[in-house]
């Protein structure tokens, strides 16, 4: 009796041991399972990598026409094949989660260097042309009308207005044509003397004029008669001044061509000879402070009718008008205003 039971304890004391060696068994071989099968994950991680930096550092101008471990080009690689999958001793799969990459997905590829479009990110000289024209055409503008903007300020405050001239008289005193028998070759000799009114309207600008040189003309065919000068003078605010007994002359001495002679001879063979006075000068210009270089000043008295003397007396032209016009011309480069 007491033999079978220390039997049966010695079989129960092996049994026990041989459960312990198995279950340490079983879980050794997990374990290696689970470290081949991290390995394997780790390289083919790794080789997938080395894939796609070689893609994207060497990129395919062509499709590959070799075959790759024996599948055409043009066929889709199998997945690889699964891990094997370890059991643990309560009996569940120590598996993870796989994710799955397709094998059709699109390979990035970056694009070629292109030096079209290197250049066209640069700014073309077309571009730099057009920017700087648009720049000082605007620059242009803003100071004209910064320009504009100062005149008429300039303008509603002080108002300026253009000097004023009159001829009130002419008396013609000699006109003598006279044409050589001998020869085709005409003189002239003529006399004629005048008063001139001047006047500034402003109250705050002033004149200073140059000497004047004066033509008198004939009204039809605008040939001269006589050339004169009035000597120069300045003009205050609002001051009035005239100039008596200004005298145009043309000298025996002066000849005419046969044209000219023939266009003078038909205006002085008419009962009433058309008359104009033309002055011309430059006058400098003052408001305040500020001064204006040499301005041209162009003036023409218009409408004079009268006859030409027969002997010494002379005769007096007069006109519907007496006011003259007064022409500024601003020059401004090579156009005049």
């Amino acid at each position: 009796m007491i033999q079978n039971l220390s039997s049966l304890k010695l079989l129960k004391d092996s049994t026990k041991k041989t459960k312990c060696c198995l279950s340490l068994s079983h879980s050794s071989r997990s374990l290696s399972l689970s470290i081949s099968k991290y390995l394997f994950c780790v390289l083919r991680s790794e080789h997938r990598h080395k894939l796609k930096m070689t893609d994207r550092v060497f990129p395919a101008s062509k499709p590959p026409t070799a075959t790759t471990n024996g599948v055409p080009p043009g066929a889709a690689l199998a997945p690889p094949p699964p891990a094997p999958t370890a059991v643990n001793g309560n009996g569940m799969s120590n598996q993870k989660p796989q994710v799955y990459i397709p094998a059709n997905r699109p390979v990035y590829r970056p694009q070629p260097y292109s030096r079209h479009h290197h250049h066209q990110s640069r700014p073309s000289c077309r571009r730099v042309c057009c920017c700087c024209c648009f720049w000082s055409i605007l620059i242009f503008l803003l100071l004209a009308l910064m320009a504009a903007i100062a005149a008429t300020a300039v303008y509603v405050i002080y108002h300026p207005r253009p000097p004023s001239f009159s001829v009130p008289s002419l008396r013609i005193s000699r006109v003598n044509l006279t044409t050589a028998s001998d020869t085709s070759v005409s003189h002239l000799s003529s006399f004629f003397n005048f008063t001139l009114l001047s006047e500034n309207p402003n109250q705050h600008l002033t004149f200073s004029y140059n000497p004047f040189a004066v033509t008198v003309k004939s009204a039809k065919s605008g040939e001269t008669l006589a050339n004169g000068t009035v000597p120069g003078f300045f003009s205050d605010n609002k001051n009035k001044r005239t100039f008596r007994g200004v005298i145009a002359t043309s000298t025996s001495a002066r000849e005419l061509d046969p044209e000219e002679a023939r266009r003078l001879k038909s205006d002085l063979t008419r009962a009433r000879v058309g008359l104009e006075i033309e002055m011309r000068t430059k006058v400098k210009m003052q408001m305040g402070k500020v001064k204006s270089e040499g301005v041209e000043i162009k003036v023409t008295c218009r409408g004079f009718e009268g006859t030409v003397p027969k002997g010494k007396t002379p005769t007096v032209a007069t006109s519907k008008q007496s006011k003259c016009k007064s022409d500024l011309s601003v020059k401004v480069w090579k156009w005049s205003f």
